[in-house]
């Protein structure tokens, strides 16, 4: 390409980890605003999927860190994380310097403009906050510059990245891992979820919000569940350790399910045997007793209503496990699904109505999560 805008070649550090091999750098805070950009993560238009990275910008997070870089003893110690194609990127091993440039995007043909060079995978907020700067001059930021990412490693490093991090939307990680190439215990009950909430017959339904926020074309108040707070409790049941198994999947080891005790997590058998499916229906029977038994309730967007949001639904997935192994007390691959009606047997010896689950009498929090799963057990006698 001729006449390509680029940067001034700056020196990088090239680092070889197991993902790949990524580069370290220093760069100017006017040339790392200048290039990079964020691929927010959204609905994508006529389809039923999301696209994108990273989370949206809070504004006022944004005003703070541009108020932050402007005073006397400001710092950005850890490294904003980039991928870059290749077509944008020439390292020269003889003097260590690299440099960013115009490219070509090889999936389109199209031409990668300067300012959609690098992709923000983290640090998106402190980059914009940058844009605040009085004096660039003064400014360098640490940089790690991966080259050539594909959509599921960027997605990866973002998670990996932020999964620890409190702040960050946990149901938005989640949903990410859909890009992911390997299984995983995550990537699993991450499909899991998205089959409870599309599927038109299951008692979520429409219910959970895909990035821990409601999702475009809802109805206001029908989404009562995140995310993240369903793929957490599925994954006690498939997994002890998800990290270590992801990790092994990825590696091609192959998973054992003697390793865990069939109580400590009686799905586990089936997950291993990727039979994913048939724990989607575990889950759809289960709740649609939960559903049956307190319709009022499941569907009710009333303030103070709790059966179907966060309390009620970790009270009553904590009991499933119990009404299961009651079901299942042995692994049994041959008939794994239990109906819906088994379990209503024990839901009809709850002394709660539809009018119950309310927050005065289960207390937002994990007291009234525990008072809720306390009183299951002990009406049913579990």
């Amino acid at each position: 390409m001729k006449n390509k805008k680029e940067l001034k070649p700056f020196r990088a550090i090239p680092v070889e980890q197991p993902i790949g091999i990524f580069y370290l750098a220093s760069m100017p805070a006017a040339d790392l605003v200048e290039i990079s950009w964020a691929d927010l993560r959204h609905m994508e238009k006529d389809l039923d999927r999301y696209v994108g990275i990273q989370r949206e910008l809070k504004d006022d997070r944004v005003a703070e860190i541009a108020k932050f870089v402007n005073s006397v003893d400001a710092t950005f110690p850890t490294s904003v994380v980039l991928a870059v194609q290749s077509s944008c990127a020439s390292f020269d091993e003889r003097t260590g310097r690299l440099t960013l440039h115009e490219g070509v995007d090889e999936s389109t043909g199209e031409l990668i403009p300067l300012e959609r060079v690098a992709n923000i995978l983290d640090g998106q907020h402190r980059v914009e906050g940058l844009k605040g700067l009085t004096d660039h001059s003064t400014f360098d930021v640490p940089v790690s510059i991966f080259v050539d990412a594909d959509i599921a490693d960027q997605a990866y490093i973002f998670a990996t990245v932020n999964l620890a991090q409190t702040k960050v939307n946990r149901s938005l990680v989640y949903d990410l891992l859909d890009y992911a190439k390997a299984r995983s215990p995550q990537r699993s009950a991450h499909d899991i979820v998205v089959a409870l909430d599309s599927a038109e017959k299951s008692p979520f339904y429409q219910k959970i919000k895909r990035l821990g926020t409601a999702t475009p074309g809802r109805a206001p108040g029908v989404e009562t569940l995140a995310q993240a707070t369903v793929v957490n409790s599925i994954l006690p049941l498939i997994s002890k350790d998800p990290e270590a198994d992801r990790f092994d999947l990825a590696k091609g080891r192959k998973l054992q399910s003697k390793d865990v005790k069939y109580e400590a997590a009686p799905l586990r058998s089936l997950w291993i045997k990727e039979r994913d499916t048939e724990i989607a229906k575990i889950f759809f029977e289960y709740f649609l007793a939960v559903r049956d038994r307190w319709p009022d309730a499941w569907h009710s967007q009333e303030k103070g209503a709790m059966l179907a949001r966060t309390n009620g639904f970790r009270a009553f997935s904590k009991f499933f496990k119990l009404a299961y192994l009651r079901e299942r007390p042995e692994l049994d691959l041959e008939t794994p699904v239990v109906s819906r009606a088994r379990y209503a047997k024990y839901f009809s010896k709850v002394d709660l109505e539809d009018a119950d689950f309310n927050s005065s009498n289960f207390v937002p929090g994990t007291s009234g999560e525990t008072a809720l799963y306390n009183q299951l057990r002990r009406d049913t006698g579990i």
